[in-house]
């Protein structure tokens, strides 16, 4: 291997429009180095690899990547190609004895076999040594009994040579390629094998090798759409160097999942880390996972089984370099022993001493229960008192739910926390179900470590209390609402430096929770993170396990639209440890963070309307492809959808730690780096700027609805009237002089509804009456009412018109009858509405009757004999009284009949009159 010549150097030289969508020698050794800088390991590596020369030298150009990153970090890397020999193996091991104790061997598991089966003859498997073995393709994982596990021990050599291999592979970590995850890739994958065996007849199984195919498939979708670009700017597909420069840098989402090119156009690439996660079977499985995009490793929770405890030293002390005059070995003399061996009997009792007096304190702590509250401390008193300046919902659950228990019997919306006053502060109270708490050596333990546990993001406990059957627990009171709240509130506006605020509160917040003696929270959920008055998010409904219960029936809705958060290994109902149940945790986030950034309800999913008991199933059954919520990468960062995934991953070891995912945040989130004040000002300065936007908001709505309800009223009553009652005026009664009444109704009308049923009714006179309010329009008229098929109208009020009343109502009864002749009867086609008209002429009194539904009436005797004008008239005919013809001929237009003195009720005879029509031409008109 030439150190002063590298493969990323020649490359750039020699092959300047190469473009590498797949896997790289490179990559694999930017993971080596990360690992080095994980294990603290920076002085010194050994390299064994197989080199034939007869082939393509796959593990000379495999490992030549590890030593130019190693070399690169200014390590003592020393190489040599294993020889296929008697006596290959004991030339290795004398080879790592000589050069290092981080080994990395890259050739067939064959080969790894006979080095380790050498290595554990000379024991160098006792934990001194580590050995990564480079099987990128995962060919060795192969035996294991699932495709998450893998046995590369197994063999078929002799019982003793098995047992020796089995336990020697304890020092192995074995480094693959990781399988893309999504499903898009899973499908791919499927259609690869079938198209394979129907195409070509080559049985294909599900491999490691097939991701080589998918990132064939991705960078033929990467050329295309620079090539596309590089057209539309005005390119040609001959300019290599241009459309190779278009591609560095680039991310977008292939079938192998987010494809990240870096500045050399080589894809960034994810690798993992195997490990003997199981002592007993022996199985290998994720240890770490580890990001190329991110330049980081994702610890899967299982522990490495390091033989001494802890990883070997890359450079111990004496191992390489003897002439160090520490590395004497000369025997202590006896006085020497006998100092040490006093202070060390000192140093064993002062131990001894500070623990006995820890032990006494923490007793002491313990019977005092500092964490007490009688229920007499507690006030309770006027709900809006406390209320006041709060007036948001909590999610803290009423009497009779459970310690975590936070929704409705629906399961959706929140409802005001139960409140007191405790030492004249505002608290927090949740009532628990249940009729005693033993105050068993475990309960006094769990209050205590409440009471221990402060943070900023983490709701304060302030005590307990446990007199029957008054057994509530009390914390801080948060006025602004949990997180779903705010999340399904439409009315606040929610930017994304005010998203990650709120998603940065609850990561520190959970990764201190994850690291205090509580270790989990175990039931996270968004209305299980509240927010203050400052907009900061603290978690809330942790720890206490003994104060929970569960009072929904196995079955009901609340139950399952609460587990709509819970992780699929919980869903089973097996108890978790504590590792298990913050990788549980981490997936509630995931569903949290979805949740957040589509603000569409928990476990969105688009197009499907499925109830919370048929998701939970659907997580519960993990099948592939697993079920998870919808995800709209159009819209969303990319590097946080990549979040999500990760943190609902079906296996927990899959899934990043608090710590990880701080880290994660805080390089996409731009505003994370300002101080606490300046960030608090800006949410403050939001969420004004909010309250304005919404203030104008509702401004508007409320002038609109003054609109309409001024508009009904300008219906209702005359529009001079209408403004003396807005302006809170008594509206008096007003007499005038002369105004002209109009009355009609329609002949027959009687047996037309006896024939009709009720609806065809209405809609007869609703067609009816439109078509006359659309006429009496365009005259100078007031719409008094309409009572069954009696339509009354008046001119010359409430606003006085002179003279004109008379002939306006003339002009409207003559267009009125004009119309009824073409009006059809929806129900009745061949029938003719035969309408019947009268009109008066005389002085009136009008003026608002009543309260409720008050109506603009008119009084007087010319209302009654404009009444019986129209009932003694005839059909389809003007019946006009003499005042009213008298006024009409002033004009000399109109055209009237005599028709005689007519005998009126109450009246007796009076002289009237046929209104015809109206002459064309010149008039001498008002």
């Amino acid at each position: 291997m030439d150190s002063n010549y590298t493969l990323l150097q020649a490359k750039n030289e020699h092959y300047r429009t190469l473009v590498r969508t797949g896997p790289s020698a490179p990559k694999l050794g930017e993971f080596v180095v990360t690992l080095h800088g994980h294990f603290n390991w920076t002085a010194r590596a050994a390299l064994l690899y197989l080199d034939a020369r007869t082939d393509d030298r796959p593990h000379y150009f495999t490992i030549e990547g590890v030593f130019e990153a190693l070399q690169g970090s200014n390590l003592s890397v020393q190489h040599q190609v294993y020889a296929r020999e008697p006596g290959g193996p004991e030339q290795a091991t004398h080879f790592i004895r000589a050069n290092g104790r981080i080994v990395y061997i890259c050739g067939p598991l064959e080969m790894l076999h006979e080095i380790l089966l050498q290595a554990q003859r000379e024991n160098l498997t006792n934990g001194d040594y580590v050995f990564f073995y480079l099987d990128v393709f995962g060919e060795s994982l192969r035996a294991g009994p699932t495709r998450s596990t893998g046995r590369p021990w197994q063999d078929n050599r002799t019982r003793e040579q098995a047992q020796a291999l089995r336990e020697a592979f304890q020092t192995v970590l074995v480094i693959t390629y990781r399988e893309p995850p999504n499903p898009e890739y899973q499908e791919f994958q499927n259609r690869l094998l079938i198209r394979a065996r129907e195409d070509f007849g080559v049985e294909l199984a599900p491999s490691l090798m097939n991701l080589i195919a998918g990132c064939f498939y991705d960078g033929i979708l990467l050329y295309a759409e620079v090539l596309n670009e590089t057209i539309q700017e005005g390119g040609t597909r001959e300019d290599g160097l241009r459309i190779v420069e278009k591609m560095q840098g680039r991310r977008y989402h292939g079938v192998t999942g987010l494809v990240v090119m870096d500045k050399n156009n080589d894809r960034e690439t994810d690798f993992v880390l195997w490990a003997m996660g199981d002592l007993d079977s022996g199985d290998f499985q994720p240890a770490a996972h580890y990001s190329g995009a991110e330049k980081q490793i994702w610890w899967t929770g299982r522990p490495i089984p390091w033989v001494k405890g802890a990883p070997p030293l890359d450079n111990p002390p004496c191992a390489f370099d003897l002439d160090d005059p520490s590395c004497d070995k000369t025997p202590l003399s006896t006085l020497a022993i006998v100092a040490l061996g006093t202070g060390i009997t000192f140093i064993m009792f002062g131990v001894s001493s500070f623990l006995i007096f820890r032990k006494l304190m923490l007793e002491k702590e313990l019977a005092s229960m500092l964490w007490r509250i009688r229920w007499e401390e507690l006030q309770f008193g006027n709900s809006e008192r406390y209320h006041k300046g709060a007036g948001s919902r909590l999610t803290l659950s009423l009497r009779g739910s459970s310690y975590g228990s936070l929704m409705t019997a629906h399961g959706k919306y929140q409802i005001f926390a139960n409140t007191g006053h405790f030492k004249g502060n505002v608290v927090a109270i949740k009532h628990v179900n249940k009729k005693r708490i033993e105050l068993t050596r475990q309960v006094l333990f769990e209050l205590k470590h409440m009471r221990d546990v402060q943070f900023n993001h983490l709701t304060r406990f302030i005590g307990a209390c446990i007199d029957p059957p008054n057994i509530c627990i009390v914390t801080e009171y948060c006025p602004r609402g949990s997180l779903q709240d705010i999340l399904e509130n439409d009315s606040i506006n929610l930017d994304w430096m005010f998203r990650y605020s709120l998603i940065n509160d609850l990561v520190k917040g959970m990764a201190f929770l994850h690291n205090s003696i509580i270790a989990s929270h175990g039931s996270l959920k968004s209305s299980n993170c509240v927010v203050d008055s400052r907009f900061v998010l603290k978690i809330t409904d942790y720890g206490l396990a003994s104060f929970r219960s569960t009072a929904e029936p196995d079955d009901s809705h609340a139950l399952y639209a609460k587990k709509l958060w819970t992780a699929p290994e919980l869903l089973g109902g097996n108890p978790l440890p504590t590792t298990g149940m913050q990788k549980a945790d981490v997936y509630s986030f995931g569903i949290i963070l979805q949740e957040i950034a589509l603000r569409s309800g928990p476990f969105y999913l688009e197009g499907l309307d499925l109830s919370p008991k048929e998701i939970v199933q659907k997580v519960r059954n993990g099948q592939r492809p697993y079920f998870r919520p919808s995800i709209d990468r159009t819209q969303l960062n990319e590097e946080l959808v990549l979040l999500m995934e990760r943190c609902w991953a079906q296996e927990p070891a899959e899934r990043p730690d608090f710590g990880q995912i701080k880290g994660f945040i805080r390089r996409f989130n731009k505003e994370g780096g300002t101080s606490i004040l300046d960030n608090l000002l800006l949410r403050m300065e939001q969420y004004a700027n909010n309250l304005e936007k919404l203030v104008e908001e509702r401004t508007q709505a409320y002038l609109e609805e003054k609109r309409k309800a001024e508009a009904l009223l300008y219906q209702i009553l005359p529009h001079s009237v209408a403004e003396q009652l807005k302006r809170g005026e008594t509206v008096q009664a007003e007499a005038f002089d002369s105004v002209t009444i109009y009355f009609s109704d329609i002949v027959g009308f009687t047996a037309l509804s006896a024939e009709s049923t009720p609806m065809q009714v209405v809609t007869l006179l609703n067609d009816l009456y439109t078509c006359f309010d659309a006429i009496i329009d365009n005259f100078d008229v007031y719409k008094v009412e309409t009572i069954g098929d009696a339509y009354m109208v008046v001119s010359g009020l409430p606003g006085r018109n002179g003279q004109r009343h008379a002939p306006e109502i003339a002009r409207m009864a003559l267009a009125l009858l004009d119309a009824v002749s073409s009006f059809r009867i929806r129900h009745r086609p061949h029938d003719q509405l035969r309408l019947r008209i009268g009109v008066h002429t005389g002085p009136v009194c009008a003026g608002v009757v009543g309260l409720k539904m008050p109506r603009y009436c008119l009084f007087g005797d010319t209302v009654n004999t404009a009444s019986r004008m129209e009932s003694n008239g005839q059909a389809l005919k003007i019946h006009v009284s003499s005042t009213t013809k008298d006024a009409l001929d002033e004009l000399g237009c109109f055209q009237l009949e005599l028709r005689g003195d007519v005998e009126m009720k109450g009246k007796g005879k009076m002289r009237t009159y046929w209104l015809l029509g109206e002459r064309k031409g010149p008039t001498g008109l008002l």
